[in-house]
């Protein structure tokens, strides 16, 4: 019968009572407990030693842990971790050797002395799982845009942070604080950007209301400044990895552990926690090496004109009316009316009867003369 965890302490005794008899066969004894030899002998003994008490199980937690980390070690971490509440070992360790502790403790050792001060909960690593990676080879090749889910400030209001992220580098371009999402506000805020790092060759955004499809203002007026736009799968945030994994980064590091009192302190606190995140947070993606030394701006500079449309000379062009229509084979196609009273391409494709519709650079509908239309 082998011991069960509820009677343990009873089935021990009972051993040891019947081991201690003199005609007692130790080897059928333990057989009828199902413990082995070693085991029988082992409780006998400290029962001798000690009576009822060395039948209580015992730590098999070490008295002496000589590769514990020292105070000095442990300091160190808990003081970074404190001032980087959501910094993980990795990120912890790279500090450290920038401060020229030496030697350093590895990054599970980091880990455990957090964990030891529960200050990692077991959850954490859970929110480390990669997004779907791609990655652009050079600075401005690619921007991510989207607006962080909105959050209450003290005085009401909401706050809607809007994030732009260098594909390449993860430098953030852009982290400004907005008290609604629209469109002339992220053309505000845009200009700025630009204005510093000019201008990039592709954005890429979600299918959000400020930007929705090529058919709103914003849309129009990056396209015009030359800058090809790309939108995001409906309902698969991962096509944006880079900025959903950035949103996550400023809950975990700012959002969560700061209050609001208003926009401007909230613009405040942003300003500071970039600055943070661009040239000192070490990012794993870069090597544990900093957004800031993988970035520079662009070589397209924002001159706040709009430069000349220009196709190719074999395109056939067009010119929108005020609903955004254009008229093509005596037949009135609608293209949007962001486009209207602009001059669009229509190029030709490999299918019969079939165009493609450019304004300046993008690709923004298509004709299709075997189609029936009123």
């Amino acid at each position: 019968m082998p011991w069960e965890e509820v009677t343990v302490m009873a089935q021990r005794a009972d051993f040891v009572e019947l081991a201690l008899r003199d005609d007692a066969n130790m080897r059928g004894l333990c057989r009828e407990f199902g413990i082995t030899p070693r085991t029988g002998y082992k409780w006998l003994k400290r029962f001798r030693e000690e009576g009822e008490a060395g039948l209580y199980d015992r730590s098999r937690r070490p008295t002496h842990s000589p590769r514990r980390s020292g105070a000095r070690t442990e300091g160190a971490v808990l003081k970074v971790r404190s001032e980087h509440p959501a910094w993980g070992g990795r990120k912890i360790k790279w500090k450290l050797v920038e401060q020229g502790m030496r030697p350093v403790p590895s990054a599970s050792t980091i880990t455990a002395i957090l964990r030891r001060h529960d200050m990692l909960p077991q959850h954490e690593g859970d929110k480390h799982r990669p997004l779907q990676r791609f990655e652009m080879a050079q600075p401005n090749q690619l921007w991510q845009m989207d607006f962080k889910g909105r959050f209450e400030m003290m005085n009401g209001a909401v706050c809607h942070p809007l994030t732009v992220l260098d594909d390449h580098s993860r430098f953030l371009v852009c982290l400004r604080a907005c008290h609604a999402e629209r469109s002339h506000r992220v053309k505000y805020h845009l200009e700025g950007v630009f204005e510093r790092y000019g201008l990039p060759e592709r954005m890429l955004m979600d299918n959000g209301s400020p930007w929705r499809g090529f058919h709103t203002t914003l849309t129009f007026w990056l396209v015009r400044l030359g800058i090809q736009i790309v939108h995001g799968r409906p309902y698969h945030p991962q096509t944006q990895g880079k900025d959903e994994r950035l949103h996550r980064t400023l809950k975990d590091e700012l959002l969560r552990h700061q209050q609001f009192s208003d926009l401007q302190d909230c613009q405040d606190k942003f300003d500071a926690w970039r600055n943070i995140y661009n040239l000192d947070r070490p990012h794993e993606g870069l090597a544990m090496q900093t957004p800031a030394s993988h970035y520079l701006p662009s070589v397209r500079a924002y001159t706040g004109q709009l430069p000349p449309i220009e196709y190719e000379p074999d395109d056939i062009l067009r010119h929108a009316d005020v609903y955004g229509r254009v008229l093509f084979h005596a037949k009135r196609f609608h293209i949007g009316k962001a486009f209207r009273l602009s001059t669009v391409a229509l190029r030709r494709t490999e299918v019969d009867g079939l165009f493609h519709v450019y304004f300046v650079r993008q690709r923004i509908a298509q004709i299709d003369l075997r189609a029936q239309h009123p």
